[in-house]
């Protein structure tokens, strides 16, 4: 395909968001949006879609893409189930301003091969919900999925009267051209990926909302409730096989319950193998990560390994001392790899969790296990961070949680710790924008007085 078939794809798309802007109602938007969400929370579609990313893409397990298919899916139409996106959107007769919700355009989505569904349906359906249209850039390996699932969403489309080039895709094969034609041609960049992929939106010219790099690190102090420390960093290691940017890939543990924890960790699911060098020569084999280990499941990492561990071994810690690009474990591993660090107090903690953050993964998000709540804003004022995940599954209440109050999403900006715009997780709110309509009201000049009062009583006139 030329880039000029990009120019015509995004041409009708640009007529069919026109006419759904001109034409369109909260009740149509709605509509749009439920239609793309039930296209990959049907059940049947949902088990093809995660059967069809896992077979062609190689990464994380089927169980784990139904649940996160449809969990994620679900979060998202709750989030903004009732949201306000079309016509007025509040009206303040203090202010004089009457603000009117506008759509951004035609969005162009680049979405990685770690979640080839689940990310361009949350795209979609933000998109829709809005008023926008968007065109879909899936990596090399996603292809056959986003094709699966547009399939899905225009045969919804169908049964509600709606125009199919609202929601297309860059047709394989793909090419950094093309990706990189769609981003100059639309309105707006929605990118979650690789930095490469990121950097390329930031600096297309277009308008982008990007995301940074997920580098995990969480602490386990001395009054945390070590079990269930160890079970949901279990669970949330483990979930898909690690694909997720908001999987663990360090815990750093305090000194007086170290050995407590590794014998929790012990209990479920997690071997320590305290063969660092070995660990690295096997992960990183020639400079880059073993893709036999990537995002596999426990069995095929270990042979992959070649460890000898307990039978049941989930994940595998491994303990190392060292941060920065000459110890590639303090970085993000993609795979059932944690690594493990030991701190003499919990201010030495916070100390190594900072450095491993600036290593990597700067904005993102860390977790802390404690019982001393106070704790959680020691880290947050602390470490170049967006979000402190406390005593949860960090994979699973990162990008929303039915038990927070965090939007569901599966791109988490990482602000200018990061090199994003914005530092919330991507939600219907950034795919809109509005126009405000200004009334003159009586006048608020204030006096000096007013304003100056405090300063003067304390520094003088």
């Amino acid at each position: 395909m030329s880039l000029d078939n990009i120019e015509s794809i995004v041409a009708r798309a640009k007529i069919a968001q026109a006419r759904y802007e001109a034409e369109g109602s909260q009740l149509r938007y709605d509509r749009a949006a439920q239609a793309a969400a039930w296209a990959i929370m049907e059940p049947a579609r949902n088990r093809e879609l995660a059967e069809l990313a896992v077979q062609t893409t190689g990464l994380g397990n089927v169980p784990d893409k139904i649940t996160k298919n449809h969990r994620k899916t679900l979060g998202v139409m709750h989030d903004i189930q009732g949201a306000m996106t079309f016509g007025v959107i509040s009206d303040d007769p203090a202010t004089g301003i009457t603000e009117i919700a506008r759509a951004k355009g035609v969005v162009a989505a680049i979405v990685p091969s770690t979640n080839p569904a689940a990310t361009p349906a949350n795209n979609i359906i933000n998109a829709l919900k809005c008023g926008n249209a968007i065109v879909i850039a899936p990596s090399p390996k996603g292809v056959a999925c986003a094709e699966r699932l547009l399939e899905y969403v225009h045969a919804e489309f169908a049964k509600i009267n709606e125009d199919p080039d609202l929601v297309q895709m860059v047709p394989a094969p793909g090419s950094k051209e093309k990706t990189q034609a769609l981003m100059e041609a639309c309105d707006m960049i929605v990118a979650t990926g690789s930095q490469n992929n990121v950097h390329r939106a930031q600096t297309a010219g277009t308008p982008a909302v990007a995301v940074g790099a997920g580098n995990v690190t969480v602490i386990v102090d001395e009054t945390a409730d070590l079990d269930a420390a160890a079970e949901k960093i279990r669970a949330s290691k483990c979930f898909d096989n690690a694909t997720s940017c908001s999987s663990e890939n360090s815990v750093v543990v305090v000194d007086a319950i170290y050995s407590d924890f590794v014998a929790a960790m012990a209990r479920n699911g997690g071997a320590l193998v305290e063969d660092e060098a070995g660990i690295i020569a096997k992960l990183w084999p020639d400079g880059h990560l073993n893709r036999s280990v990537i995002a596999q499941d426990a069995d095929k990492m270990i042979a992959a390994l070649d460890l000898d561990v307990p039978p049941g071994t989930d994940y595998i810690a491994v303990p190392t001392t060292g941060i920065g690009s000459d110890h590639p474990l303090s970085g993000e591993k993609l795979s059932r790899v944690l690594t493990v660090y030991r701190a003499p107090d919990f201010d030495s903690a916070v100390e190594v969790t900072r450095r491993i953050q600036e290593h990597q993964g700067a904005g993102h998000s860390v977790g802390l296990h404690t019982a001393d709540d106070s704790r959680a804003a020691v880290l947050a004022t602390a470490i170049p961070t967006s979000r402190v995940i406390v005593n949860q599954a960090h994979t699973f209440a990162t990008g929303g949680s039915f038990t927070n109050g965090m939007p569901f999403s599966l791109s988490m900006g990482c602000g200018t710790w990061g090199g994003n715009s914005v530092n919330e997780n991507v939600n219907y709110r950034h795919f809109m924008q509005s126009t405000k309509i200004i009334r003159e009201i009586p006048s608020r000049e204030p006096s000096l007085d007013e304003i100056f009062v405090d300063y003067w009583n304390a520094a003088g006139q």
